[in-house]
């Protein structure tokens, strides 16, 4: 049993990571220690890098079909409540200070021109996971659950031990989670803050709750969210961290953080589903050591607020897929998957920042509300909402590429295309393409990257761009093209 590339966790980084692989015939087998797929939830929305992605992968129709459900679901809850219309379209929250839509300067570009990605983003975890094991699964992964893997050792392959078993593989990829056994086994060092809140989220049913105030909400105590969803509840205590975050929950210790933290006399009457998190906050000083690497919450762990680390996963995964696959096919050199934690790193590190300053906001003592109060000033203004909804959405992220234009190391803009296509229509496949508006030399090998001639609807006055698998405009003009090309794609060969 050998594959070219084994990755341990089939959560939606683990997914992601072996579809992107199989878009380029690369042989995975994904381990998995539960026997089934977790459903607690986690993370309900998606930000713009991952619809993107979605996107540029064939998958939004799926997704824009379960935010359809999702969004039944809310104006369900809406209207149980008694609320006649809807509040403003949510646009995030910063350490539980909502943002609104009505605030937002829909003028900024960085806010829109992002295609059909940009009406895409309410997707629960546990349903974008679901999706992409069906994908998964169309494209041939292999996916062994209620298998663990225990152990490995590395030499010239990677021979994993997993379910009294033993396969052999290339690479193996680490997608295991905050707790990884394949990080601490390979020896990644993990520093970082350690945690000092118990926070609690779950499914329940609720005797009582039409006293709970919802969205977000602060109290003398902690923090507690009701909604968007019937009976989705949150609570954060500022107590430490739970002595034994493996214990059971039970409906007796929600219902208690509930009341802590609310201040009403509410009854958890049954549970659907619950986890607890901390916000401990680490993240591996390398993504790589030899033919090991790690991605999603392996490589980096934070506290859960504004679903971040859901997508840092995700981008992980499709930085990270394609190069892999490059390698094990001999078509780039073993050195081009350092630029994955060059480039991945730091945008992992500032999720890092952003969430343990939501912390700082969020303690109950004197000197963090005076700043809070500061805080919701701020937030409550045009210029504050709009900033930080483009940091919460993430269209802030680029890379330190080449090229002077503003657009490389940049997501590209999904262009409208004369032929009555976008930009993203033409990158399901997963190779990247250099995108010929009338100018790129007739002498660009197309057995390295696929060349698409084509007028463009608004012409940006490029002769071309490239585009690397992940979306990446890595090209826009100028000098340097076929080092581009060689870099990415593959050097020329005789």
């Amino acid at each position: 049993m050998s594959y070219d590339v084994i990755i341990s966790g089939a959560g939606p980084t683990g997914l992601m990571l072996a579809c992107e692989l199989r878009l380029h015939g690369v042989s995975v087998l994904v381990l998995e220690r539960l026997a089934e797929p977790d459903l607690t939830i986690k993370a309900g929305a998606i930000n713009t890098p991952s619809a993107e992605a979605f996107y540029r992968r064939g998958l939004l129709p799926r997704l824009a079909a379960v935010q359809e459900q999702n969004m039944a679901r809310f104006r369900a809850f809406m209207k149980n409540r008694g609320s006649a219309k809807p509040p403003p379209r949510f646009a995030g929250h910063f350490g539980a200070l909502p943002m609104f839509g009505d605030k937002l300067d829909e003028s900024d570009p960085e806010l829109g021109g992002h295609g059909p990605a940009d009406d895409v983003g309410f997707i629960m975890q546990q349903d974008l996971e679901a999706v992409l094991a069906e994908r998964a699964a169309e494209l041939g992964v292999e996916i062994r659950r209620g298998v663990a893997l225990t152990g490995f050792e590395t030499g010239d392959e990677v021979t994993v031990h997993a379910g009294g078993e033993t396969c052999t593989a290339g690479w193996l990829v680490g997608c295991d989670g905050g707790r990884s056994t394949v990080r601490k086994q390979a020896g990644f060092d993990f520093p970082g803050t350690p945690p000092e809140i118990t926070g609690h989220q779950a499914m329940v049913e609720l005797a009582g709750g039409e006293a709970l105030s919802g969205g977000w909400n602060t109290t003398p105590t902690g923090v507690y969210a009701y909604g968007p969803l019937p009976g989705r509840i949150l609570t954060v205590e500022f107590d430490g961290p739970p002595e034994d975050r493996d214990e059971p929950i039970t409906k007796e210790e929600l219902e208690k953080s509930l009341r802590a933290v609310s201040g009403v006399d509410v009854t958890v009457t049954g549970v659907r589903s619950a986890t607890r998190f901390t916000d401990n906050a680490r993240q591996a000083t390398t993504y790589r050591l030899g033919r090991v690497l790690l991605a999603g919450d392996a490589a980096h762990v934070h506290s859960p607020f504004g679903g971040q680390g859901l997508n840092l996963g995700i981008g992980d995964a499709v930085n990270l897929g394609w190069k892999l696959a490059g390698v094990v096919q001999h078509r780039l050199p073993e050195d081009v998957l350092d630029t994955y934690t060059s480039e991945r790193h730091p945008i992992g590190a500032w999720v890092l920042e952003w969430t343990r300053a939501q912390i700082a906001v969020m303690r109950p003592d004197s000197h963090a509300r005076a700043l809070r109060r500061i805080m919701a000033d701020l937030i409550d203004t045009t210029t504050g909402t709009t900033y930080f909804a483009k940091k919460i959405s993430g269209v802030w992220q680029s890379y330190d590429l080449p090229g002077e234009h503003p657009w490389i190391g940049r997501s590209a803009p999904d262009l409208e295309l004369t032929d009555g296509t976008r930009l993203g229509d033409h990158l399901h496949g997963g190779t990247g393409l250099l995108l010929d508006l009338g100018g790129v030399p007739s002498t660009v090998d197309e057995k390295r990257v696929p060349v698409l001639g084509a007028g463009c609807v608004d012409q940006p006055g490029l002769p071309g761009l490239l585009l690397r698998p992940d979306g990446i405009v890595a090209w826009a003009g100028g000098d340097g093209l076929e080092e581009a090309i060689s870099t990415w794609f593959g050097a020329a060969r005789p």
